[in-house]
């Protein structure tokens, strides 16, 4: 087997940096609007753009910020026109706003491609967060869409989409899931510049783009075409489409050779000997194929999942031959349209089979279908687990005549988990923490995400329950640490570790479920005194306490943080630093690797400067200040205080 060439620069990111990293490398600028949750890309593209990086061929990259999302993409559209590499950032009604110039776009084949933080729309309410309501909003207008998982598919599929879109002249998308990919820390491989220099080519280059505002050249664009010639056009554009699979599959292909990460236009999971299968586009099929595994070595059961990477073009005959030997599978997706034939993956899939069961051109020889399900789920972000699937997949197995149901909500259609599997990687180490919006937890967390990748050289991912709206408000964020790479894209129900910033988690919920016999809990406190600490943890939880053999750890990160702090409006954000100090010492990663303290500080160092930098070189001292007494200052309430004698 030939050595790869590329593997990959390894490191921790999200989505959002993930692209930011490819598009300032090989592109010549954005037009864009940003609307949240894409807002980082263009945020990180655009601090590029001020710190004056140039891309791979030694050109200064643009930023233009415009009024409107509608004005973003008609900017695009004539940078595009003038031959330049250019690509957007947006998300739910931004894309939505844009429709009107997406059909022109594709229709003067511009081979531009935007980035998506996939977002549902304001419907009954405004949301921010993850739903493919505006990807399907948009799917009609000719462009090329494909589904990213996880950051490392967000950095892989920018490249692929880019060569995909200017082999075959076609503009693509290139969509994760807003929050729940575009804001998670995940480790990855980053393309190496040389790769992505040999990969998408020179957009200098005669034969990669196209001027069609050469004065030397003129060709007429976008011309008013009456009865007897707008047809023609419009059936033309065929030449371009009916090529742009082939052109997909062999780009994949050439990435694989280069990277050794395959990518299709679908990729089937545990299908080959499957029963029942779970299908579906975006970060929650991560989530489902960890449950494959788990319930496959647990239960013995034959599941598998198939992932749509490619829903344009539409792959109907790779769907049909991936499916056909099933007896039953879901159709999961994250919007709800309750006034259609069924939901839109649903519908395509079953018109797949519809097409292979008349014995159409190109389709595989089938004379029966599968039990096609479908379900709603995910929807604004709602939190889908292992137990949903689950659930699903018994649905399935007892051949239960409803075939559409919800997940996650309380609803006449939904179906209720009945077991909740932990599917971590062996060995992982989770944490849960409890906070307040504003407290500095969540960026605490990347921080501590960051330090564990690139020091211990695990695989991470963190993630908070974001929104603005939070600040001031009880929030929630997550933490898993492992060998393996970790799939489920979930709030995390089994932990290690539970910090507690916020005093009135108790009262909230029980913040100690899913708490591992012997783990560790983490409380802001003002006292010093470990009998005070201990008194002031609700009876519930300290019987939790004593039932589960765990340690209860303790500080004021309140006042280190006032003690520390250089500037007094960034006290309140320190207190999720002093946390870190706590982790390190929680943790089992230092003893494990062999590491010593300078070493371990070394790497809290820059990754201070990371993300503090901009701040100046006291608040990078301050930060680290305050996680050293972190460290230091955190007491264990002993046992015999936990259990005193009878």
């Amino acid at each position: 087997m030939a050595p790869i060439l590329y593997p990959g620069i390894p490191s921790t990111a999200d989505g959002s940096e993930a692209v930011v990293w490819v598009e300032t490398h090989i592109g010549q600028g954005a037009c864009a609007y940003p609307i949240t949750p894409s807002t980082n890309m263009g945020g990180g593209y655009q601090m590029a753009v001020a710190n004056g990086q140039r891309n791979l061929w030694g050109e200064p990259l643009a930023f233009i910020e415009l009024e409107s999302e509608h004005s973003s993409a008609s900017t695009c559209e004539g940078f595009a026109l003038a031959g330049g590499r250019v690509t957007n950032f947006t998300s739910g009604q931004g894309l939505i706003l844009m429709k009107e110039v997406l059909y022109v776009i594709s229709g003067k084949r511009l081979p531009v491609v935007f980035h998506i933080g996939a977002r549902a729309l304001t419907s009954h309410a405004l949301n921010i967060h993850a739903g493919h309501d505006d990807i399907m909003g948009v799917a009609d207008c000719g462009w090329g869409i494909l589904f990213a998982r996880n950051a490392q598919e967000a950095a892989d599929l920018a490249l692929i989409a880019r060569r995909v879109a200017e082999e075959s002249e076609t503009p693509f998308l290139n969509v994760q899931d807003g929050f729940l990919t575009t804001h998670t820390i995940e480790s990855l491989c980053l393309p190496e510049p040389e790769l992505m220099k040999k990969f998408v080519g020179d957009p200098n280059d005669e034969h990669r783009l196209r001027d069609l505002m050469d004065p030397s050249h003129p060709i007429m664009s976008g011309v008013v075409q009456n009865q007897d010639s707008y047809m023609k056009g419009k059936i033309a554009q065929r030449f371009f489409y009916d090529r742009v699979s082939r052109i997909t599959e062999s780009v994949m292909s050439r990435y694989c050779e280069l990277t050794g990460r395959r990518y299709g236009l679908v990729d089937p999971y545990l299908l080959a000997d499957a029963e029942h299968a779970i299908v579906g586009m975006g970060s929650l099929l991560e989530t489902a194929s960890a449950t494959a595994d788990y319930l496959r070595e647990r239960e013995g059961l034959k599941v598998g999942t198939l992932h749509i990477t490619s829903f344009r073009p539409f792959p109907g005959p790779e769907i049909v031959e991936a499916l056909k030997r099933l007896k039953a599978f879901a159709v999961i997706e994250r919007l709800d349209n309750p006034l259609a034939e069924s939901n839109p993956l649903t519908a395509e899939i079953k018109a797949a089979f519809a097409d292979a069961l008349s014995g159409a051109p190109g389709y595989p020889k089938i004379d029966h279908m599968p039990v096609i399900y479908s379900g709603a789920a995910g929807l604004g972000s709602r939190d889908v687990r292992p137990g949903d699937f689950v659930a699903v997949l018994d649905h399935m197995r007892r051949g239960e005549s409803q075939r559409f149901f919800v997940l996650g909500v309380k609803h006449d259609l939904a179906l209720i988990p009945d077991r909740e599997p932990d599917v971590r990687p062996r060995g992982a180490f989770s944490m849960r923490g409890h906070s307040i919006g504003g407290y500095g937890s969540v960026t605490t967390n990347k921080v501590i995400a960051t330090i564990i990748g690139d020091l211990f050289g695990l695989q991470v991912q963190a993630y908070p329950k974001y929104g603005s709206e939070k600040k001031g408000l009880p929030t929630t964020y997550y933490l898993t640490v492992a060998e393996q790479p970790i799939r489920a894209h979930a709030e995390l129900k089994y932990v290690d570790f539970v910090p507690i910033n916020n005093v009135d988690a108790f009262y909230l919920g029980n913040p100690l479920e899913g708490l591992a016999s012997g783990g560790t809990l983490f409380l802001q406190h003002p006292s010093t005194d470990p009998a005070e600490v201990w008194k002031s943890i609700p009876r519930p939880a300290q019987e939790s306490i004593r039932r589960n053999r765990s340690r209860v750890l303790a500080l004021d990160a309140v006042k280190i943080a006032a003690e520390t702090s250089s500037r007094p409006e960034l006290v309140q954000r320190m207190q999720g630093i002093v946390l870190l100090g706590v982790f390190l010492r929680v943790a089992p990663f230092m003893g494990e690797r062999g590491l010593s303290e300078e070493e371990v500080y070394a790497a809290v160092e820059k990754s201070m400067r990371k993300f503090f930098g901009k701040r100046g070189e006291m608040v990078v001292q301050d930060n680290l200040r305050a996680v050293r007494r972190g460290a230091e200052e955190v007491f264990e309430v002993p046992r015999e205080i936990i259990e005193p004698a009878a």
